[in-house]
């Protein structure tokens, strides 16, 4: 079915590009503060709501009236929060996708405009194009990665207060960092037991903690960030974990040169999470040590070897939490 067409600029003048697009009837949502535009594709409907309760009703009942297959909205933030539990709640299959997915699709073909009702057709247009959906996080994963969030949010602010003390020279100023240091420090003390016990009370995530803190290296802070940031724990090749971990090498090679590979994309959060347990791990856990030290003797840098431990702990958590037993180390 022909769904549109795009111009674009070659050496011998203006000429129409026509695409095509499979006959399944996507909606994509773009998500503000204040509203919603969605848009219907094949066919480019458009809808403009206020985000209330009566605009989802409204919403319902134009994706009923186009018959709509499948349903994409970005990430937007936390914005998107009420749609997703809205959506989730309804019988309609819907992805939340990553707006870097949607703006390198876009480029792709060859969309420059942007405006509310384009990027919610571009939403749609991209949605279709997936071969499988993901499910949508439950309440339970989004209430935990808020928590996690929020205690990430206070380490921050910890190393900010760390910062200010070692470039201040008045004493009562001195003191007021310190104390907010103090403070901060208690807060995230209590938070994390907080965020421990919420994983305790689902057997499942216990479960995962367990195996996963069985491993040298890896503590209850990274545990937490291990399970709630990867739910999908257990059920990866070591590929996917590595690439959802943002620590899978890429290659940079063209022709007969042969660049340096970057770790890239992935989940950040969760990387930066990993790198303390990294420094813990090529000291405490035994086949991590090993493991880093060959690549040091082989004349690797300390970050690359670093970042391949990280790389092959996380790979160990996904293996521990599959096998559901725990860590044995490989060398005493």
């Amino acid at each position: 079915m022909v769904a549109g067409t795009t111009w674009f600029v070659s050496k011998t003048g203006i000429k129409k590009m026509t695409e095509h697009k499979t006959n399944t009837c996507c909606a994509g949502i773009d998500v503000s503060k204040e509203k919603l535009d969605a848009v219907v594709m094949p066919g480019a409907e458009h809808l403009v709501v206020a985000y209330t309760k009566e605009g989802l009703k409204e919403l319902d009942a134009f994706l009923s009236r186009h018959k709509v297959e499948r349903i994409g909205f970005e990430a937007s933030g936390g914005y998107e929060r009420r749609l997703l539990e809205h959506l989730r709640a309804g019988s309609i299959p819907a992805v939340r996708v990553q707006p870097k997915q949607v703006r390198a699709f876009g480029t792709a073909k060859l969309r420059r405009a942007k405006n509310d009702r384009l990027d919610a057709r571009l939403i749609a247009l991209f949605t279709a194009s997936l071969e499988h959906l993901p499910p949508l996080p439950g309440p339970l994963s989004i209430e935990l990665a808020e928590h996690l969030t929020f205690i990430e949010q206070i380490e921050d602010r910890i190393v900010l207060a760390k910062t200010s003390l070692e470039t201040t020279v008045n004493p009562r100023l001195r003191r007021l960092h310190s104390a907010e240091i103090t403070r901060l420090e208690t807060r995230r003390k209590a938070e994390l037991m907080r965020l421990a016990k919420a994983v305790e009370a689902s057997s499942e995530l216990a479960r995962r903690m367990a195996r996963v803190c069985s491993i040298k290296g890896i503590g209850l802070r990274t545990g937490l960030a291990l399970v709630i940031r990867i739910p999908e724990l257990g059920r990866l090749s070591r590929e996917e974990v590595a690439a959802l971990s943002g620590l899978a090498p890429y290659d940079n090679d063209s022709g007969k040169s042969a660049g340096r590979r970057h770790i890239s994309g992935g989940r950040p959060r969760l990387r930066t999470s990993l790198f303390m347990a990294g420094f813990s791990a090529i000291q405490w856990n035994p086949d991590i040590k090993a493991f880093y030290d060959r690549l040091r003797a082989k004349g690797k840098h300390h970050l690359s070897a670093l970042v391949a431990a990280m790389r092959k702990l996380v790979i160990l958590a996904n293996a521990v939490v599959a096998r559901d037993a725990d860590w044995q180390p490989t060398r005493p």
